[in-house]
């Protein structure tokens, strides 16, 4: 066959089957121009048996002129000219979804501008031309009907996934636009009957224990960070200073995990995207802090100026080209380290807790005849970082260091405590010392040598069975038990494994009594690590038991006078 052109009506209905390949494309085109709309409530209803999805919104509405046009090919109130591409501020920008509809589909529209009391229902063809409109009463918002999707395109139909899946996919759209804007409130029907809501909140702290059952909302920590746009350099000051924002909410490594690794989510301007480097960034800042074979809760939200973003990647905008990506892998980073400080928990409550706390102190203090001294409720590190006023009162069983702060006591074992101090200092300056004389170990196989050479010591044969040992790790140098730690270095892992094993090897036995000092200090310590919450081994380092939670438990919040009686 001869090169020739193809036919109009060809060339748009496989530009259609590109932006609309499934049920799920159809929700998400849907729900996304929702989102555009400026919509704050979204109703999704599902006919799978009829090939029907209907969304309705509350948003600003559409003109009957624009109504006229909207599913003609092309059409768009997002873009004007080809400039316009390097700087996507909405969801949709192609004007392709609404005319891929119509060809694939039954499309008709209902909607009414929320200045205006007029409302229109139009029905459409399959190029997208009226075929019949009509005035009706209606609230302002967009109703968009699409029925007998595929209807002249069994072979798509058939080979699309089974219903239940498809549906999953559309929970899962649902699912990210929540996140990603969270004072949208969600009502999903299937067949006319409820299926899932999600309510409207400030933050996506809030939306994730609607989408994970389990998890609830003090299992997360949410941080947001600014960015000005100066921090890039000379790059960033040729387009203006303009502020970007990092919102990131992370399931606590102590609290909450998942078994699998389908909870690291990256959002980029209000649409979740696969960013292999972002994700993992987070993965490699939480090693270390989950238990073996879990994987950590995180989604993170970058709003950024659109000249960082191509969006014109992906049919689905699922991937996009991002510039500058190492300095949000930094940024990331930061809100991260953020995130796994203790201080940072209720920060803004916290002040009001000092003032409120201190008050109560200073009265008490003036009626009683003792006086509680070091009552500051928190201080700063070195490095500004927020610390908690942890002080040092006992020691239970020699193991758990009791601490009072401001708001209750902790808890905190102290073999653990002291092994991430360790662990996150021998990361920082891992050094391999010479050995004088060499340590002699006995039967040791090839691969517990290979094992040793890899993490970097220096090994030579000694004889028959025998191996001398002439470099080791420097906070076993001195240890007793060298011979015992470096057999057991030999029996696997990475080099980050090695320096686990060396940290738990080195830190404070439990069952070893600590004075006071002793115990004030390695809290102090600890509390400056990165990751506090957990040990190099995922397992939680302290339990909290706050005031009130003790308040409830002793039954102070009864009225005296009726607790006695009277």
């Amino acid at each position: 066959m001869p090169i020739h052109s193809l036919p109009i009506d060809v060339i748009h209905l496989i530009a259609a089957g590109e932006v609309i390949d499934s049920f799920a494309a159809v929700a998400r085109e849907l729900c996304e121009n929702a989102i555009d709309a400026g919509a704050s409530r979204v109703t999704v209803s599902l006919f799978p048996d009829r090939w029907r999805i209907q969304v309705a919104d509350n948003g600003i509405g559409i003109e009957l002129a624009d109504l006229q046009i909207a599913a003609t090919a092309h059409s768009t109130s997002k873009i004007d000219d080809r400039d316009d591409l390097f700087h996507i501020t909405s969801l949709g920008f192609r004007g392709e979804a609404l005319h891929s509809l119509a060809q694939l589909a039954d499309l008709e529209i209902y909607s009414r501008p929320r200045h205006s009391c007029d409302g229109w229902h139009l029905v459409y063809n399959h190029q997208g031309e009226v075929l019949r409109q009509q005035e009706i009463a209606i609230a302002p918002g967009t109703i968009i009907n699409v029925e007998n999707l595929f209807g002249e395109w069994e072979a798509r139909r058939e080979g699309l996934p089974n219903l239940n899946q498809q549906l999953r996919q559309v929970q899962t759209i649902i699912h990210h636009l929540a996140l990603c804007y969270p004072h949208v409130s969600w009502t999903i029907e299937q067949q006319n009957r409820p299926w899932f809501q999600i309510v409207a909140s400030k933050t996506s702290q809030q939306i994730i224990p609607q989408l994970l059952p389990k998890v609830r909302v003090h299992d997360l920590q949410y941080v947001e960070l600014n960015i000005l746009g100066g921090e890039l350099g000379d790059w960033e000051r040729v387009r203006g200073e303009e502020e970007s924002k990092i919102q990131l909410t992370l399931g606590l490594p102590d609290r909450c995990h998942r078994h699998r690794l389908d909870w690291v989510k990256v959002a980029v301007n209000g649409r979740i995207v696969r960013a292999p480097e972002l994700e993992q960034t987070i993965v490699s800042g939480l090693a270390r802090t989950l238990p073996r074979d879990r994987y950590p809760i995180c989604f993170v939200h970058l709003q950024i100026p659109p000249h960082y973003i191509d969006w014109n990647r992906h049919p689905a905008k699922v991937e996009i080209y991002l510039q500058q990506i190492e300095h949000w892998q930094s940024q990331v980073l930061k809100a991260l380290d953020r995130a796994l400080n203790l201080d940072v928990e209720n920060i803004d409550d916290h002040t009001t807790q000092t003032s409120r706390i201190g008050k109560l102190l200073a009265v008490a203090e003036q009626q009683g005849v003792y006086s509680i001294p070091n009552r500051s409720i928190s201080s700063h590190d070195e490095n500004g970082l927020g610390l908690l006023e942890l002080r040092a009162v006992g020691q239970v069983l020699n193991t758990y260091i009791v601490a009072e702060h401001a708001d209750g006591l902790w808890l905190v074992e102290q073999h653990i405590a002291h092994e991430r101090v360790l662990y996150e200092q021998i990361t920082a300056a891992w050094q391999l010392l010479p050995l004088e004389p060499p340590i002699i170990i006995s039967h040791l196989s090839e691969r517990q040598i290979e094992q040793l050479q890899e993490i970097g010591l220096t090994i030579d044969p000694f004889g028959e069975g025998l191996s001398a040992i002439r470099t080791a790790p420097a906070p076993l140098l001195m240890r007793e038990d060298l011979a015992a730690a470096i057999t057991e270095l030999s029996l696997g892992g990475d080099l980050q494994a090695a320096q686990v094993a060396v940290a738990c090897r080195c830190a404070i036995r439990n069952g070893t009594l600590l004075s006071l000092p002793e115990m004030q200090s390695l809290l102090d310590r600890w509390q400056r690590t990165r990751n506090p919450r957990t040990c190099p081994h995922g397992r939680p380092i302290y339990l909290s038991f706050k005031e009130s939670s003790l308040a409830r438990s002793f039954r102070r919040h009864w009225v005296i006078g009726k607790s006695h009686g009277i």
